[in-house]
């Protein structure tokens, strides 16, 4: 069992994040010189007989690392995840579905620009047709989430340290 609980952020080597990964794993990388430390957190430290070493928590890949195009998967959960479990019409975070901006049954495709959270009352008054057609205004336009933005949000903010690299794309 670990003693070592945690997280830490990898960046590739033009330091855009790629993933999230142990500290275990973030300190074999290191000692491998696979990586470089790029933050270390002040309040722990790793501990040996006789050496102390800085605990990890932002590292830097020493080779690129060619990642293919993630994409994060179209799901009711995601949508929800993505509209931060608010209705895009109102801002209620009750009784939420997913509506269509543009219905189904006028064409409408099950897409991450055309899909929203909306709660029950607003997607019942929006009903067969489009918002400004319902006169509905939508809070935020519809986008496909990166990676990134989905893994800051499985993770949480995580720490301080992390902001310039998360937050930055």
């Amino acid at each position: 069992m670990s003693t070592l609980g945690g997280h830490v952020l990898v960046l590739n080597q033009d330091y855009q994040a790629l993933s999230v990964c142990s500290v275990e794993r973030a300190v074999g990388l290191v000692f491998l010189q696979k990586a470089e430390m790029v933050a270390a957190r002040s309040d722990r430290a790793l501990r040996s007989t006789r050496a102390s070493y800085p605990w990890p928590s932002v590292v830097r890949l020493k080779r690129y690392v060619r990642v293919p195009y993630r994409k994060v998967l179209l799901t009711r959960r995601n949508v929800l995840r993505r509209d931060g479990h608010r209705c895009v019409y109102c801002g209620a975070a009750e009784r939420l579905t997913i509506d269509h901006v543009l219905p189904k049954s006028r064409g409408g495709p099950d897409s991450w620009e055309n899909l929203v959270a909306a709660c029950t009352p607003c997607n019942n008054r929006k009903g067969n047709r489009t918002p400004d057609e319902a006169g509905l205004a939508m809070r935020k336009r519809p986008f496909r989430p990166s990676h990134v933005m989905y893994m800051r949000d499985l993770i949480g903010t995580g720490e301080e340290s992390w902001k310039p690299f998360l937050f930055a794309a």
